[in-house]
């Protein structure tokens, strides 16, 4: 709030006025200051709404802070992708229990604790995968590897993680080749869904779009063992496309896309995939989609409501905010990615940016929406995790 303080006739500037002037200026810019401090006061109150404290899952959280023996063993692959007889096996990481905990416990657990995060659905680092490192092999081994220390991570800490894995996917090999690791890791590790690299090309697109039956086999598979997919690109090989601030965004929208002109749900009713980032591009181009679905003779958007779903990350209040008012509460999981894509404060608000439960908090919903984007969604979204949190103890 700025407060004037007008000089009297024929002084130039405050420091010109009459005493009694001046003492008349501080008084009103005093009583200015007061109210520009109730203001700030409230304004302040209004930021800070009140905090959920029931349950609260994370449907989106990634495995960015791998112990070093783990990423060494990664750099030793890589380097020999042209000389496969130099390539290590799976079974050569040697990482410690203490070294496992000690991972997570400097951020996400205390990153959890301090934002009332009840736990979350744990996956290998995005932009890890590196589907088009490599060939087949490659990618499989190195699937084993991340999937099997996210097993670690969930068995050492039951209360905070669940696992999802990565899948071995390759740019040209069929789906069909992933799921032999889904089968294990749902039906040995115990996780309870699988992110889908819709891009493995890094950046190209040169596989079939998500509704071709070239992926027939991977939904297949999914339906078989009742887990939903996250839709999740990897890191971007293209240099026109930035990985977090692009190929991500263009992976989510692409694929919302695909959805709207195929049939894929026909085939797959039961089929459930989450779509990251707050859904890309979606929400705000709502209209856009609504029309061109239209336009194009196809089903209303509100007949994928039951197969695709969006989670919160979204890094600012009128984000969440479009997306809540935008997308049925039913199909909002919420997620903030951390460790992830954005660490930093956003000095705005002197919070996180990856903070996303304080958005969510202050979204215009009744409090069972908002019971429901916290954890009830996700609890019918991944219909195995309900046995993972009784097993631990967060729910009866």
């Amino acid at each position: 709030m700025t407060v004037k303080i007008e000089p009297a006739a024929g002084a130039s500037c405050p420091c010109c006025l009459p005493r009694r002037g001046f003492m008349r200026g501080l008084a009103g810019l005093g009583a200015g200051l007061g109210a520009a401090a109730a203001a700030a006061s409230s304004i302040s109150a209004q930021a800070e709404p009140a905090r959920h404290t029931g349950l609260v899952i994370d449907c989106h959280g990634h495995y960015t802070t791998e112990p070093a023996a783990m990423l060494a063993w990664r750099k030793r692959q890589v380097d020999a992708v042209n000389d496969p007889a130099q390539s290590p096996s799976p079974s050569d990481v040697k990482v410690s229990d203490d070294e496992v905990r000690a991972s997570v416990s400097d951020r996400q657990l205390k990153l959890q604790s301090e934002r009332g995060i009840s736990l979350a659905l744990f996956s290998p680092r995005a932009g890890g995968m590196g589907h088009h490192i490599g060939n087949a092999r490659t990618s499989l081994d190195w699937s084993i590897v991340s999937n099997d220390m996210i097993h670690r991570v969930a068995s050492l800490m039951p209360k905070n993680f669940v696992g999802v894995c990565q899948l071995p996917q390759t740019p040209g090999v069929s789906p069909r080749n992933c799921t032999a690791e889904l089968e294990r890791c749902v039906k040995e590790l115990g996780f309870v869904g699988c992110n889908v690299n819709p891009d493995p090309s890094g950046g190209y697109w040169t596989d079939p779009p998500l509704s071709d039956r070239f992926w027939y086999p991977l939904w297949e598979k999914m339906v078989e063992l009742d887990v939903p997919g996250m839709v999740h690109v990897s890191a971007s090989a293209n240099r026109n496309f930035h990985a977090t601030g692009a190929h991500y965004i263009n992976g989510d929208t692409s694929a919302f896309m695909q959805f709207v002109t195929s049939d894929l749900f026909k085939d797959f009713p039961t089929l459930r995939l989450i779509i990251p980032h707050g859904g890309g591009a979606v929400p705000y181009h709502w209209g856009r989609y609504r029309g061109l679905a239209q336009d194009m003779k196809r089903p209303p958007l509100s007949a994928l409501m039951g197969n695709v779903f969006f989670d919160t990350c979204v890094y600012h209040q009128p984000g969440i905010d479009l997306l809540l008012k935008v997308v049925p509460s039913d199909n909002v999981l919420f997620a903030s990615e951390m460790v992830g894509a954005v660490n930093g404060i956003d000095p705005e608000t002197g919070h996180a940016y990856d903070d996303t439960k304080r958005y969510v908090e202050a979204a215009a919903l009744s409090d069972a929406d908002r019971a429901k984007v916290f954890a009830g969604n996700a609890l019918k979204v991944y219909p195995r995790l309900p046995d993972k949190l009784r097993a631990a103890g967060l729910v009866h």
